[in-house]
Formats: C-alpha cells, sequence, structure tokens
C-alpha cells in the first residue's frame, strides 16, 4: 500500500505522520512524507520539517520517502497523489471551530473534495486503527467493498470491524413495515428483509479476514446516529462514502458526508465513488 502522508510541520500534521507511519509498518507498504512551499525561498524551511517529520517514524521499521512541493497546497496535494497513484493520503486536522472550518475552507476539505484515492484524516494522537466503524448506506457498490477492493491491506491491520446501517423514517422506502424501522440486525436478517440481506451480504464479504465483524443497525438521524455510535464505541476510526463534485471554492462532498466529517472527533477515511 503506497500512502501519502502531508505534513506543514504542526502538531496535528505530526498526529498524520504518526498514523501513516503505523499504517505503513503494518501492511508492509511505502510511505511518503509531502510537505508544500508557497515558493523556491521556502525550500530550506521545508527540509527542516521533513527532517524533523522523519523522525516521528523511527519507532516504525520503514524507511519513508520525503518531497517537496511547491504551490497553493490542497492542489499541490491532490496533484502528488495522482502523480505518484497513492493509495491512501493521510492529512492532519487543526483544532478549531466548526463553522469557522466550513467558512475557511481548509486543505483538508479542499483535498477531500478532491481526493483522488481515499483519504484519511487523523484526529488524537493514536497510531493504531484497531477498531472501526463503517458507516454503509447501501449503495452499490457497497462502502464495504470499496474499502476491501481499494484498501485491502488496512483490513489486515484491524481487530475488530463494525458495519453500521441507520434505518430513517424520513429514508424508509413506501411500504416498510413499521417493525422493520425498530429491529434490530439479528431480527432484520432473520426476517431476510432488504436491509437484512445486506447485512448478512457484508458478513460474507469479510469471511475469511482475521478480525471480529459485527453488524449493528440504529433508528433515526443518519448523522446523529453514525455519531452516537462513534462515541459509545470507542471507535479508532470512522469510515463513510462520500460523492464528489467540482469547483475548489468550497466543500463540496455530499451534506451527510460534510456534516460526519466536520463533527466526528475520531479520525474519519473517506472513500469516494
Amino acid at each position: 500500500m503506497r500512502i501519502l502522508a502531508a505534513t506543514g510541520g504542526a502538531a496535528h500534521s505530526d498526529t498524520a505522520v504518526r498514523l501513516a507511519a503505523s499504517l505503513t509498518d503494518k501492511s508492509r507498504g511505502q510511505l511518503t512524507i509531502l510537505t508544500v512551499i508557497g515558493s523556491e525561498a521556502d525550500r530550506p524551511q521545508a527540509a527542516a520539517i521533513l527532517k524533523r517529520a522523519a523522525t516521528l517514524t523511527t519507532p516504525f521499521q520503514i524507511e519513508p520517502q520525503t518531497q517537496i512541493g511547491v504551490g497553493p497546497v490542497a492542489q499541490e496535494i491532490v496533484h502528488t497523489a495522482q502523480q505518484g497513484r497513492y493509495d491512501l493520503v493521510v492529512l492532519g486536522d487543526r483544532p478549531g471551530h466548526r463553522l469557522i472550518k466550513r467558512l475557511l475552507g481548509p486543505t483538508a476539505d479542499r483535498v477531500i473534495a478532491h481526493m483522488p484515492c481515499p483519504v484519511l484524516i487523523a484526529r488524537k494522537n493514536g497510531s493504531a486503527l484497531a477498531r472501526i466503524l463503517l458507516c454503509e448506506g447501501g449503495r452499490e457498490p457497497s462502502l464495504l467493498e470499496r474499502l476491501q477492493a481499494r484498501l485491502e491491506p488496512l483490513l489486515g491491520t484491524v481487530a475488530e470491524l463494525t458495519v453500521l446501517h441507520v434505518m430513517s423514517q424520513i429514508t424508509a422506502a413506501p411500504g416498510v413495515p413499521g417493525w422493520e424501522l425498530r429491529a434490530d440486525a439479528a431480527e432484520l436478517m432473520a426476517k431476510h428483509t432488504r436491509e437484512g440481506e445486506l447485512l448478512a451480504h457484508y458478513t460474507a464479504v469479510l469471511q475469511g479476514l482475521p478480525l471480529h465483524l459485527q453488524t449493528k443497525v440504529r433508528h433515526g438521524l443518519v448523522v446523529d446516529e453514525v455519531l452516537a455510535e462513534a462515541s459509545d464505541g470507542d471507535y479508532n476510526l470512522v469510515v463513510i462514502g462520500a460523492h464528489q463534485n467540482s469547483g475548489w471554492e468550497r466543500f463540496l462532498l455530499d451534506d451527510l458526508a460534510h456534516q460526519i466529517v466536520s463533527k466526528v472527533d475520531t479520525s474519519v477515511l473517506v472513500i469516494g465513488g
């Protein structure tokens, strides 16, 4: 797995580099650490940032490469990811007021909006992703299948994976019986409902992998239930899917993904498609 970690030298970038190094080590992948400058005059400062970032990877059995980009930060990260055919981009997330973050459209938002590959927003100081919450939306191909197809080595680093499906009265298909909007995963699978068949399919997809898998259903508004489960379950990573649009002026993920990325406190992996 080829991983690109971007750093500007700040504490939140250190979190991203450490997590990227841990994933590289566990997946036996290759890590490149990128920093971006505005002009060639800043190259000495960039070299110092990369030298320090490389020291953060010493606890891991890897030899990272380093690279300097020149230009607008988000565009350089996207360009490097495209040219290098990376499998994953890892970014830090500067702590701050969520409304301000949306108005300013920070680097992480802009990279996700134009992601050429999955993007992981590293939060907190954990260097492991042992417990993952994957938020399925029932689309085809499933988010789980997209994760397996694009980042299968990452699944090999996971001890526990919870697949969450939120059933909302707002989005429920016409004619869905009321009991389905209150049932848990086991009931839905036993009755072979549409959601139950999806949950059973998720189990089949991961059959044979050395991890503990559980399926879970919550009922309510999608964003509220995802945030509640992420908080209640003490997960290391939340995985969501998102659709992209064009333009650099604003955050362009669909509204549900935008809200989850903005509000969840743990690390988030966004997979397009």
